[in-house]
């Protein structure tokens, strides 16, 4: 037992000396300390994220690791970071980011499960609508009013009622259709979820006035799907090519059995699917901008099944379905339903809870009591006027205390400055108004506390911060140094290109046509005309009149490797012999064939401009390692080592 004990406790502390620390330093730039942990991290997230083998390796890691903190370093010393652009495009991620580390996560929790029955059923519904100003107080006459309404839509029926009252200004009503979460304003969708189907809610209020909502229907929602599809652009290079005549050409080889993948592979020209056969990414109704799309994709029932063409705002269209499902499974949609939340007006819940904690968290001393009733002393008719301003003489007196802040009377009577525009013309009871601005300002001073000490108190948080911080800092001055000196050098440029011409080349090209038929009868005689010089204008006149022919001709410049032409193709001029390729047979005219030569300058600009910046980069980063003294601790190093291999 002994053994056994002794083994464990030096198990343990082998592993606790391999385990690094917060205050170990794994390096220093000048006088400045990197730590191992940050080391460790950075190198763990991007682990996965890395396809270059060399850049897992911990030693080739470190090397980029210190580069990037050098060139930081040098951001810093050229006062990049004192940039007004720079702070300002800073302090606009910060409060995004932010965002992410402010709520209360039991409620957060409770709000998504929400969303994600209401995002995965559809409601059908009817409303009426009295508008009501948000800052009006006095609404008891607009209620009843909209209760009368309700009982008419009972009675009568929402068309009767619809024709009676709708204005289109003051008074709406509205058939919804079907719409699911995050369709409607938060407080409108909970209340057509909750109201059972046949019926008319109570009189409710948005920020738009009062409403009864009429549910009719319940749905589960459409669910996802994957398809394929050909597209035929309304937008082409070549004025003869008409789009609608060449979708129907395309079908036609479809119902001939041709395959869909390699047709799409050959014609569609949406580039970014037509390498995968036409494959498109799965979506969910509502996701894609093109209704008529949306339409025929969730109307296909079974696998493989082929839609006819039909056009939208894109172009001509024929899409294949490849797979159909319902709902998607909770886990896989909660991390987007959670950043819906909270960019919802429900975060409001949100971060009430929140607020609740903080209170307690930062010993919060509200004196809302006498503060509010001095306010009320110093406010005059000039406020609903917007021309009201905080008095000169106000009083020193603490409103809000907050951990070691406090809040003045003049700062909320700042605040109140800039909530004037809310209330012209408004004349609005003192004490209420009063009552209304405080609240949220209580909470907003409250987040406001937490946010700006957040990057102290949360560690994940000042990790993300810094590492965009440093990143945004990187991104500047690889566009002062690199990015826009290479493109500006047009001397520096042309240089490097001519010690470099052979890196610039074309492969063997060709200029050609290629005629694409599924039936090889139709290409022998395709092939035949083209032997007897029959121009290509000719045999398109002619595959136009007969149908049967069923041929498709692609004019272009063709490099060698091109996926349109055949592996076993050979670069010479004229008429080539018959290919199999992409599920159908080809032959092609070749006009001319343009050898393997070297590319222009202006040919070649972009990958030129591209290796000039590695180039530049490379020389600068030697001499960032002169200016800046480098002290690795290899003492950390080894156990940064150990804990990262031990993993």
């Amino acid at each position: 037992m002994k053994i056994i004990v002794t083994l464990v406790c030096f198990c343990f502390t082998f592993l606790a000396q391999a385990q690094v620390k917060k205050e170990d330093v794994l390096f220093t730039v000048n006088e400045d300390s990197v730590m191992a942990t940050e080391f460790v991290r950075v190198y763990n997230k991007n682990l996965d994220l890395v396809k270059d083998e060399s850049q897992k390796d911990i030693d080739a890691y470190l090397e980029l690791f210190i580069n990037y903190q050098l060139k930081v370093k040098e951001a810093r010393r050229l006062g990049l970071d004192e940039d007004p652009k720079y702070i300002r495009e800073f302090n606009n991620y910060k409060k995004q980011l932010t965002k992410n580390y402010m709520s209360d996560n039991t409620v957060t929790d409770a709000l998504v499960k929400e969303a994600y029955e209401r995002t995965t059923n559809d409601v059908k519904a009817s409303h009426i609508l009295v508008r009501v100003d948000e800052s009006v107080t006095d609404t008891l006459a607009v209620y009843n009013k909209v209760l009368k309404l309700r009982e008419r839509l009972i009675n009568e029926g929402f068309e009767a009622v619809q024709k009676d009252v709708h204005d289109g200004n003051n008074i709406f009503a509205e058939d919804l259709g079907y719409f699911g979460g995050f369709k409607m304003v938060y407080p409108f969708e909970s209340v057509a979820f909750n109201t059972p189907v046949g019926e008319v809610s109570m009189p409710f209020r948005t920020r738009f006035g009062y409403h009864v909502v009429k549910v009719f229907e319940t749905r589960p929602s459409l669910g996802e799907v994957t398809v394929a599809h050909i597209m035929v652009s309304t937008k082409q290079q070549d004025s003869t090519v008409n789009p609608e005549a060449r979708i129907n050409q395309i079908y036609k080889k479809i119902e001939q059995g041709e395959k869909f993948e390699s047709l799409a592979k050959q014609f569609s020209d949406d580039k970014n699917s037509s390498k995968k056969g036409g494959v498109l990414a799965p979506v969910v109704g509502g996701q894609l901008r093109s209704k008529e799309f949306e339409t025929v994709a969730f109307s296909l029932e079974n696998t493989n099944d082929i839609s006819k063409p039909f056009k939208s705002d894109y172009g001509w269209h024929i899409v294949r379905l490849i797979n159909k499902k319902g709902i998607q499974p909770f886990e896989e949609v909660k991390n987007e339903l959670e950043n819906k939340v909270k960019r919802d007006s429900r975060s409001a819940l949100i971060n009430s809870a929140m607020v609740n904690k903080l209170m307690t968290k930062y010993d919060v001393k509200d004196y809302k009591v006498e503060g509010l009733n001095y306010m009320e002393t110093i406010l005059t008719d000039e406020f609903f006027k917007q021309s009201w301003e905080t008095p000169e003489d106000i009083k020193q007196g603490v409103l809000i205390a907050i951990s070691d802040t406090e809040v003045s009377y003049k700062d909320f009577a700042d605040h109140l400055v800039t909530s004037q525009r809310k209330y012209n013309n408004k004349l609005v009871d003192f004490k209420i108004l009063l009552k209304k601005e405080y609240e949220p300002y209580l909470e907003a001073q409250v987040l406001k506390y937490h946010e700006d000490n957040l990057e102290f108190e949360n560690e994940d948080f000042a990790f993300v911060l810094k590492e965009y911080r440093d990143g945004l800092l990187l991104f500047d001055l690889m566009e002062k140094e690199v990015w826009n000196a290479a493109v500006k050098d047009s001397v520096g440029l042309e240089k490097f290109y001519k010690n470099n011409t052979s890196n610039y080349v074309w492969t063997d090209r060709v200029d050609a046509v290629i005629f694409s038929s599924a039936s090889r009868k139709t290409i022998e005689t395709v092939k035949l005309e083209l032997e007897k010089d029959v121009s290509v204008e000719e045999i398109t006149v002619m595959i136009k009149k007969d149908e049967g022919l069923n041929v498709i001709s692609t004019p272009n410049t063709f490099e060698k490797g091109n996926q349109a032409l055949p592996q076993d193709f050979e670069f010479k001029e004229g008429v080539s012999s018959i290919h199999e390729h992409n599920d159908s047979f080809h032959v092609i005219l070749v006009n001319t064939v343009l050898p393997a030569n070297n590319k222009t300058f202006e040919q070649a600009r972009g990958r030129v401009v591209s290796d000039y910046q590695n180039y530049i980069e490379t020389n600068w980063v030697e001499e960032l390692h002169k200016r800046f003294n480098v002290e690795v601790n290899e003492k950390t190093l080894k156990r940064v080592k150990k804990q990262i291999l031990k993993k």
